[in-house]
């Protein structure tokens, strides 16, 4: 059977009528019908009821058409992914992102990079760094942006710059004023954290552990917006990236401790995402790495 008699066949299946599918289709009546002839021969049994001049598509009518449904969607899906490889400039890249990094990051790098290939498209999947990590080791995101560096021993780490970690403070803390603030002084402070899994929060049990202290969180959230809302509401300190923290209108107080900062950056397999598309944007990612590129 000929790929393009299979299309004739969705189209005389939508409009049961061949004259009115010949019309659409810009072909003949009796090449519609020569072609049905040959499909229902080659299967062996007759895919319309015939009533005068309509068809009616019957039983084994509808379960070839589910099928042959099926696979011209899978072969218009095999022909983007391959001109996807032959033209970077068409293909599209799936990157993973910590939450925090969805209102700076990534809209410069993308502003950045649609200027040097403007018809490249992106799939955002917004998350936790365990899971960024993750999806990117298996193959469901071709890179991802993350924080701190993930202790992994499979995946390219290409940095790209540093952020301090400041205080939240709700409204007329003791706290406010402070230019600074020691780990030591937050021991006995109700704390809004994210949960175990976020990037900052895997930076802020390391400040606390290393001081050896333990943290008094009091709520878990899983989004930087609700931490903040929760903070100045009163609910406790939070800990936020410094060098954002006029997102918001909370007071902030800095961390003099000397650990009190993230490392963000890029990460992906090894070899590389599968595409053309994908390694290119890798290639632009390295131009920008703020330090040596290197495997885990």
């Amino acid at each position: 059977m000929e790929l393009r008699e299979l299309d004739w066949f969705i189209t005389l299946a939508d409009t049961e009528h061949v004259t009115v599918a010949a019309a659409r289709l810009h072909i003949s009546q009796p090449t519609l019908s020569r072609a049905l002839a040959r499909i229902e021969r080659a299967l062996g049994v007759r895919l319309f009821d015939r009533h005068q001049n309509r068809l009616r598509l019957n039983k084994y009518g509808e379960i070839f058409l589910a099928h042959v449904v099926r696979a011209m969607n899978e072969i218009a899906q095999a022909e983007e992914r391959i001109g996807t490889l032959v033209d970077p400039d068409r293909g599209v890249i799936s990157l993973g992102f910590l939450h925090s990094f969805g209102g700076w990051l990534v809209p410069d790098l993308l502003t950045q990079y649609r200027s040097l290939a403007p018809s490249t498209s992106f799939e955002l999947h917004g998350g936790a760094a365990d899971s960024v990590v993750d999806d990117v080791r298996s193959g469901r995101l071709d890179i991802g942006f993350v924080a701190p560096r993930p202790a992994a021993d499979d995946l390219v780490w290409i940095p790209l710059g540093r952020e301090d970690l400041c205080v939240a403070l709700p409204p007329g803390h003791r706290f406010s004023g402070r230019e600074s603030i020691s780990v030591l002084e937050l021991a006995a402070e109700p704390l809004v954290a994210l949960r175990p899994g976020y990037g900052v929060r895997q930076v802020a049990d390391r400040i606390f552990r290393d001081a050896g202290i333990l943290p008094r969180v009091e709520v878990e959230v899983t989004e930087l917006s609700t931490l903040r809302a929760l903070v100045s509401a009163g609910m406790g300190l939070g800990i936020l990236p410094a060098s954002r923290g006029g997102e918001h209108t909370l007071a902030t107080v800095r961390i003099a401790d000397g650990d009190a900062f993230r490392d963000y950056g890029a990460i992906a397999r090894p070899f590389g995402p599968s595409g053309q598309a994908g390694l290119r944007f890798l290639h632009f990612l390295t131009a920008l790495a703020t330090g040596p590129v290197e495997r885990f």
